[in-house]
């Protein structure tokens, strides 16, 4: 696969367990996300571990500050060679233009893409932060601000991917979380989807993670899940 859908979440915090882990993943049907809890357990050594295995790294720190600090955090991302990274929507247009603006000089260019409402996210959670909107209204006023301020896309569920593709355009890029296999169970993701019907839906990146780290065997449960799509 030369453009690789399936962006497996490395659900682990130590270094012998990602060497081990990414030792297991096939690079040419998949990517890698580095989030919160690997980076800040190992640090940048995580995305070398990676690269290295030559996977491409989307780096989910979800970058949520004043402009300059964002800014500035995005370029280094830049430079460690990331293939994508992403900040929080609800930082604002500015802080989002920062970002954006920032890699307008770097040699190399990840994908930056905007996290409208997090996929945990249930419609009385977003009321009970003074969200006066309901959630579809709220994803949907987020990711046309991030793509007003030149983000390459958004982090969205795939229950909305078909209509944020269909209000924004085919040029958008779209990454789903909350992704589960027909064989595997929920957890806490509250709004999901099937990898198959997130790709008909119009999601161009999938997410998936304890169905594949959590597995004894986790190069067969992305042949599985290759399978599905």
């Amino acid at each position: 696969m030369s453009d690789p859908r399936l962006i497996v979440a490395l659900d682990v915090s130590t270094e012998s367990e990602l060497r081990e882990l990414v030792q297991r993943i096939p690079n040419t049907h998949c990517r890698a996300k580095i989030g919160k809890e690997l980076f800040t357990s190992i640090g940048p050594i995580a995305i070398d571990i990676c690269h290295k295995a030559g996977l491409d790294v989307f780096l989910d720190l979800k970058f949520h500050d004043i402009p300059n600090t964002c800014a500035k955090a995005v370029r280094a991302a830049a430079r460690w060679g990331v293939w994508m990274t992403n900040v929080h929507c609800s930082g604002g247009s500015d802080m989002m233009r920062a970002a954006r603006e920032i890699l307008e000089g770097e040699v190399h260019r990840p994908k930056l893409i905007g996290v409208t409402v997090l996929t945990s996210m249930s419609a009385d959670g977003l009321n009970e932060l003074g969200v006066n909107r309901d959630l579809e209204s709220q994803v949907d006023h987020l990711a046309l601000l991030s793509d007003s301020c030149g983000l390459d896309g958004v982090v969205c569920s795939a229950q909305e991917a078909k209509r944020l593709r269909q209000k924004i355009g085919p040029d958008f890029c779209l990454v789903t979380p909350g992704i589960r296999p027909t064989w595997a169970a929920a957890n806490d993701q509250t709004r999901i989807v099937t990898p198959r019907e997130a790709l008909d839906n119009g999601a161009d990146y999938l997410v998936i993670g304890r169905p594949i780290t959590a597995s004894d065997r986790p190069e067969e449960a992305i042949g599985r899940i290759v399978g599905e799509l």
